[in-house]
């Protein structure tokens, strides 16, 4: 895989044996197959390529040299499975990686005068939104929080543009969110954790206003309690330099969960196969879900600058890498620390 320089930019290493540096003389053979060597040739295959590969640079180089002001939390299980990535018409949408699954379901809203079905939550903002909730529950130890007394409040916060037609886009996600209902399994048990207890709309659009309702929101207790004992720590800045792409989030969270859990001196294989399974079930075509693949990779690793993936044939190649947040940078107890 790519390594992020000093300048930004995404080093390679040369394709040979990489021996294992604690003297094992077993290697993985790096793979011959790299379509996509650095974050320029990312930004080639994006639609707005030049503020979007800027961004992820930038942030990238603000994370190797400070340290950063707040952090952000993701509840273990998602970071593994996440939502969908592009909208369905399907009611379910099931998602499982080794032991870990996500079962979700579509639901309805009650508006007042009727119940309005709602299709299941998709895409990067819904992700955005559930990585700010986490946050808050894990900062205030409350899973009820004031989200702002505005739309635009919100928003601003998780780094998403108020125009609007993202506050349309948002708004859709958001309910969408707030009525499906999630099970998590994790090991041999089920979780029913449909992650919003209790949501009270905002009314203006435009969110230049108050609201009738201060924007408060309950997580369910069963998600809540279970996101004590599961948050994973991330980057904000990595979070916003990705927000355009629900694989390149997906692909973030993931790493940071995993990689400093790889055990074994010679690293932790991860094949194709398995990628798709827990990446790839949206698309049908294996050449395009690879080339997505390590486009995402790049993305994350850009801004997860001490991340350690190589690519080895059949796969990639995951070896022990320091978290990107120091478990000593915050005071919260988890299962993760």
């Amino acid at each position: 895989m790519k390594f992020p320089s000093a300048a930004g930019q995404v080093a390679f290493r040369p394709n040979h044996l990489i021996e294992q540096q604690s003297g094992n003389s077993h290697s993985q053979r790096v793979s011959q197959e790299t379509p996509i060597e650095n974050i320029n040739d990312v930004g080639k295959h994006l639609k707005s390529r030049k503020p979007i590969v800027e961004r992820i640079t930038n942030a990238g180089a603000e994370i190797r040299s400070s340290k950063p002001s707040s952090i952000n939390f993701l509840h273990s299980v998602l970071c593994q499975v996440g939502l969908p990535r592009s909208c369905t018409k399907d009611d379910s949408f099931e998602r499982t990686n080794g032991n870990v699954s996500l079962l979700l379901r579509a639901g309805s809203l009650w508006t007042g005068r009727g119940w309005e079905k709602q299709p299941l939550p998709y895409g990067a903002m819904p992700r955005l939104v559930l990585i700010h909730l986490c946050s808050e529950a894990v900062r205030t130890n409350s899973p009820v929080m004031q989200l702002g007394d505005s739309i635009r409040s919100f928003l601003l916060t998780i780094g998403v543009d108020t125009g609007g037609h993202e506050y349309k886009r948002f708004q859709a996600q958001m309910k969408a969110l707030a009525a499906c209902e999630m099970r998590l399994g994790i090991g041999q048990t089920t979780v029913q954790a449909q992650p919003i207890e209790r949501f009270e709309a905002w009314l203006h659009e435009t969110g230049k206003q108050g609201t009738l309702w201060p924007g408060t929101l309950e997580l369910s207790l069963r998600f809540y309690d279970t996101l004590r004992q599961f948050a994973v720590p991330l980057d904000p800045r990595a979070l916003g330099a990705l927000r355009h792409s629900a694989l390149a989030l997906d692909t973030y969270t993931w790493l940071a969960h995993r990689l400093h859990r790889v055990r074994a001196a010679a690293g932790a294989k991860v094949s194709w196969a398995n990628l798709r399974d827990q990446f790839g079930q949206e698309y049908s075509d294996k050449k395009n879900f690879k080339r997505e693949m390590w486009k995402a990779l790049i993305m994350a690793m850009a801004v997860y600058p001490e991340a350690r993936v190589e690519p080895v044939e059949g796969g990639i190649l995951l070896r022990q890498s320091p978290p990107p947040i120091a478990k000593e940078a915050f005071p919260v107890k988890t299962l993760w620390s």
